[in-house]
């Protein structure tokens, strides 16, 4: 079963992920620490509190890899953190959209690929950015336009994709 979880900033999409599996899970932490942000450092302590002690956790920006390499049923938190490490890598904040999007979009079919030819359970949590406005700075819009396609394809590639508002659950697609 691969279920994807999306909402809001602070919806309870994370917590809810964190439940949809068992005791015995690996925890794949997309998004690098930063030591110079206590917020950061914040949310990151969040999120290892809520979690079981006998989760195992892998930080790795090679998504694909981690999930070919899973023994067992894995949270991956998160898509946007992904993204976030590939936009970096790829130069595209300051780049023209020609000049990258090839490459970022064979990383995001390698992570489609990967997220259906894994053969156990696993949650993918992203942020659903598609309900404001148009952001003023480049920079956010690059992000929200990209985390928006990555999105549509990993739900795509999904047997169940839930949507977090306020706490409250909505099933968008139940193909279990």
């Amino acid at each position: 079963m691969r279920t994807l979880v999306t909402g809001g900033i602070r919806s309870g999409k994370s917590a809810l992920a964190e439940n949809l599996l068992g005791a015995d899970a690996t925890y794949v932490a997309t998004a690098p620490g930063r030591d110079d942000d206590p917020d950061w450092a914040a949310r990151i302590r969040d999120h290892r509190a809520r979690r079981p002690a006998s989760w195992r956790t892998v930080e790795t920006s090679d998504l694909p890899g981690a999930l070919a390499a899973l023994t067992g049923p894995a949270l991956v938190d998160s898509l946007g953190g992904w993204l976030v490490t590939a936009l970096d890598r790829l130069q595209a904040w300051d780049q023209p959209v020609a000049d990258w999007r090839s490459a970022l979009d064979r990383e995001v079919s390698e992570v489609v690929s990967a997220w259906l030819a894994c053969p156990h359970d696993v949650v993918a949590v992203t942020d659903e950015v598609g309900f404001g406005g148009i952001a003023e700075h480049r920079s956010a819009r690059v992000f929200a336009d990209e985390l928006g396609r990555l999105n549509q394809a990993v739900a795509g590639a999904s047997d169940r994709v839930l949507l977090v508002v306020a706490g409250q659950v909505l099933t968008l697609k139940d193909d279990a």
